[in-house]
């Protein structure tokens, strides 16, 4: 049964082509430097842009070596929930809306935890 089986290679492991007249893309090194005292090592094409920060595997910022660390942009505010429900109405309205659910539920016309339940 032996002298029968198919000899081969494995699917995607290995490629017959050599490294003969094969030219690569010129590259660059970059080299980052974290915080914490690792250093990353990079190649990228000598046509990308290279960025100036790389997130390192601790989490950190890392800095391109002899580079400036960029001015970071503000911070976008946290809208809340009654931030949101603000801008869809008045306090005023508000006010008047929970008024009116609060007599009806101690009238007994809606149910706790029913939420917004037509009446």
């Amino acid at each position: 049964m032996a002298d029968r089986s198919l000899r081969g290679m494995s699917i995607g492991s290995k490629s017959m082509e050599t490294d003969e007249n094969v030219e690569f893309a010129p590259r660059q090194e970059a080299r980052y430097e974290c915080p914490n005292g690792h250093v990353i090592i990079l190649p990228f094409s000598t046509e990308a842009e290279v960025p100036v920060v790389w997130e390192c595997r601790c989490g950190e910022q890392a800095l391109l070596n002899d580079a400036e660390r960029p001015e970071e942009a503000p911070a976008k505010a946290v809208r809340t929930h009654w931030d949101m429900l603000l801008e869809r109405r008045t306090e005023k309205e508000l006010d008047e809306l929970l008024t009116e659910r609060l007599e009806l539920l101690r009238a007994g016309k809606l149910r706790r935890g029913s939420g917004f339940a037509r009446s």
